[in-house]
């Protein structure tokens, strides 16, 4: 059985990153979408709530799972099982950092592989950074995100910008 993991920060969940799920969904025989508890970075949810959005987005898929991780990708792909990380690649910017990820991953277990998906053109521009500064400006965000999570997202999008007024 083929296992793969699509680790990312997920803050919030894209159409980008549904987009990964879907075609990795149909390379693998199991696909666990697991959140990366980064501390260097800021969320604007909370582990929970991302876990939360990447099910209700996935609920669709027989085999697809959804979890969370905190410390090296590479233990928790053994933990899993896993020999297969998914990353999606937007641009060149995105493989420079992404090469690197897979080399030191290569470095630490020869038996896991990095397959690298490239996005779908129309996603090419998107991030969760977009949607969460389009969002905080007030712009409409309705295409950049799955519609069975856009109303989650506009009312912490709106509950931030209450709180920054």
């Amino acid at each position: 059985m083929s296992i793969a993991i699509y680790p990312g920060s997920f803050d919030p969940i894209t159409n980008g990153h549904k987009d990964i799920i879907d075609r990795a969904s149909r390379v693998f025989d199991k696909v666990v979408v697991s959140v990366l508890e980064n501390p260097r970075k800021v969320p604007l949810f909370s582990i929970e709530e991302r876990v939360e959005m990447l099910k209700i987005v996935s609920q669709n898929y027989d085999n697809v799972e959804v979890d969370s991780f905190q410390g090296l990708l590479i233990e928790y792909a053994r933990q899993k099982n896993a020999k297969i990380i998914v990353k999606g690649l937007r641009a060149i910017s995105d493989f420079e950092f992404e090469f690197q990820m897979a080399l030191i991953n290569r470095k630490l277990d020869s038996r896991v592989e990095t397959m690298f998906m490239m996005t779908n053109s129309r996603y090419s521009y998107l991030s969760s950074s977009i949607v969460k500064e389009v969002g905080l400006f007030g712009g409409d965000i309705c295409e950049l995100v799955p519609n069975e999570v856009y109303n989650i997202i506009m009312r912490r999008i709106r509950e931030t910008r209450t709180a920054q007024s």
